[in-house]
């Protein structure tokens, strides 16, 4: 585990740690940014609410696998309004996550692994659920941590990781949950 860590720092990774998962803070309200629809991606996409499923279920998914590896990408903004910044910034992480995501698959195909996401699952570039089709790559799917419930703050810290990075950075977490 430790050499995948120091990989996936290699691959672009700011940070990357491994937790337990009862110690991550799963809380229903987490999924009301979901329900806002602040991203304009809900009922959208095959990995975000309500396809993905329930929250309960989601929660109860997640707690029952007692390993995270969880991981994040800070990139550098002009300013704190630089909004094409934040967007190269989360092309970054996707990028990053990719890899991650390879390397995770490469090292421990057997660990079943869930792969929790930045926002909305972007393994398409256009969504199967805009067409009232069926998820083209079900083993593909990323779901956004916020489906499940997670406090990604909380969970920046109990990582040991920094949930704000200085002025004019964007900060973006993954994570891995395993078996």
């Amino acid at each position: 585990m430790e050499q995948l860590l120091k990989n996936i720092k290699e691959a672009g990774a700011s940070n990357a740690e491994v937790i337990e998962v009862k110690d991550i803070t799963l809380r229903p309200e987490f999924r009301d940014a979901c329900k806002q629809n602040s991203c304009g991606k809900y009922n959208t996409n095959w990995g975000c609410p309500p396809a993905c499923g329930t929250i309960e279920d989601m929660m109860a998914q997640a707690q029952s696998y007692p390993y995270a590896l969880v991981y994040q990408t800070v990139s550098l903004l002009e300013d704190s309004f630089d909004y094409e910044g934040m967007q190269e910034g989360k092309k970054y992480y996707n990028q990053v996550t990719d890899k991650v995501r390879e390397l995770f698959d490469q090292k421990f195909p057997e660990k079943e692994p869930l792969f929790l996401n930045a926002g909305a699952c972007k393994v398409c570039g256009r969504c199967a659920k805009l067409d009232e089709q069926p998820c083209r790559f079900p083993e593909k799917r990323t779901i956004s941590m916020e489906a499940y419930g997670v406090d990604v703050s909380n969970l920046a810290k109990v990582s040991g990781m920094n949930y704000i990075n200085g002025q004019n950075t964007v900060t973006y977490f993954g994570a891995i949950l395993y078996r």
